[in-house]
């Protein structure tokens, strides 16, 4: 049977947004998200990451090392007592000088390609899923793959269009009343089927 998901951006949602960060030094979590995973978990969500990674295709950094830090952010969420049931990343960009990774991609935000192939590999209904993201393009490729709630989170309040976003927040703290209300309601909506 499909379960709903907690689907995460990385730059800017598990980690503050240095640009284009793979190494320790520059890689700081997010105030809450450790809290936001583990509630999530609670409630019955499988908790996948959904990520543009064009520093790969721009070569600041290679697919490898993404890995292999990808591997590291892995662990320490389970250290904190959560599962990460994938990451899913595009590597590609169409202006990249790193000739392999230099392409338009389905799975590049804002088309939905990373969120339709995480729902078929980890068996996600996407209808009772939540997306949280910090760019107006995760909104519009949440929106596009039919996930059921959509959640920007906008540190600097900058006011960017976000008409396809449900909600929009300033602290990962403000998204966990959200998902409690929401799971309520699709838990409701489940049992009267």
């Amino acid at each position: 049977m499909s379960c709903p998901a907690l689907l995460l951006d990385r730059d800017g949602v598990i980690n503050v947004d240095h640009g284009y960060v793979v190494t320790h030094d520059r890689f700081q979590f997010m105030d809450g998200i450790f809290d936001l995973a583990r509630a999530a978990v609670d409630q019955g969500y499988r908790l996948a990451v959904i990520t543009n990674q064009s520093g790969i295709a721009r070569g600041y950094f290679t697919e490898a090392e993404f890995l292999a830090f990808t591997a590291w952010m892995a662990d320490e969420f389970r250290r904190r007592g959560v599962e990460l049931a994938g990451v899913f990343h595009c590597p590609y960009h169409r202006s990249g000088p790193v000739e392999r990774f230099a392409r338009e991609s389905f799975w590049r935000k804002p088309a939905p390609g990373m969120i339709l192939e995480a729902s078929r590999r980890l068996d996600l209904d996407l209808a009772r899923s939540v997306f949280v993201g910090d760019q107006p393009t995760d909104m519009q490729a949440a929106q596009a793959a039919g996930v059921g709630l959509r959640v920007r989170i906008d540190t600097e309040r900058d006011g960017a269009e976000t008409q396809t976003a449900d909600h929009t927040v300033g602290r990962l703290a403000e998204i966990l009343p959200l998902l409690t209300s929401w799971t309520r309601t699709k838990s409701r909506q489940g049992s009267r089927r």
